[in-house]
C-alpha cells in the first residue's frame, strides 16, 4: 500500500508528534508500505522521510520547483520527482497514493486536505482519508465538519467521507478495508 501524509513543513512543539511519527514509520517498514509526501527535508515531513529511509522503507518525494529551497528537498529518497506548482504537487502526490493520512500541520496541510476531501466528494476518487489526532490537534477541525453537517451545510454522507482517531491501528484498520 502507498499512503500519501500530508504535514507540516515546520517541527512540531509537541513531542506526542515525534513519538507518532517514529512508531509510523515502523510500522510502515514492518508492512512494506511505501510512503508518498512532499518531499521536503525539513519538519514533520523530513522526520518522517529520514526515519523510513533509515530502515530501509520506500520514500516517494513530490515537491515544487518554488519550494525546492525553502524546504530543502530531501536528497535521500528513494524517488523525488519536482514539479512545476502545488497544484501538480498535489494531483501526483495523489496519482501515486492509495490512502491519505494526515499529520499535524499548518496552512499547507489544511489546504490538502480540504482540496483532497472536496475531491472524494465530488466523487473524483474513492480513496480513504483519515486524521492521525494526535493530543487532540484536530479537535477543532472534527467540531467545525460537524457543526457545518448540523446547519445543513455539510451533507451527512459527506461528513463521512473523512475518518478520524488518535489511534493508528484503527487507521490502519480503516485503509485496510477501504483500499480498492
Amino acid at each position: 500500500m502507498k499512503i500519501c501524509i500530508f504535514c507540516g513543513a515546520n517541527a512540531s512543539l509537541d513531542p506526542k508528534v515525534g513519538e507518532e511519527v517514529e512508531a509510523l514509520m515502523k510500522h510502515f517498514h514492518e508492512t512494506g508500505t511505501e510512503l508518498v509526501y512532499g518531499g521536503a527535508g525539513i519538519g514533520i515531513m523530513g522526520d518522517l522521510a529520514t526515519r523510513l529511509v533509515v530502515l530501509g522503507g520506500t520514500v516517494t518525494g513530490v515537491i515544487p520547483q518554488l519550494l525546492f529551497k525553502k524546504e530543502i528537498a530531501h536528497a535521500g529518497l528513494t524517488k523525488l520527482h519536482t514539479v512545476k506548482d502545488m497544484h501538480e504537487r498535489k494531483k501526483l502526490m495523489y496519482e501515486l497514493s492509495d490512502a491519505f493520512l494526515v499529520l499535524p500541520g499548518g496552512m499547507g496541510t489544511m489546504d490538502e486536505l480540504f482540496e483532497i476531501l472536496t475531491w472524494k466528494q465530488l466523487g473524483l476518487h474513492s480513496k480513504p482519508i483519515a486524521l492521525l489526532n494526535v493530543n487532540n490537534y484536530y479537535d477543532p477541525i472534527i467540531s467545525f465538519l460537524d457543526n457545518a453537517t448540523d446547519k445543513g451545510l455539510v451533507k451527512p454522507q459527506d461528513r463521512k467521507l473523512l475518518y478520524a482517531s488518535s489511534n493508528w491501528s484503527e487507521i490502519w484498520t480503516y485503509f485496510r478495508e477501504n483500499v480498492k
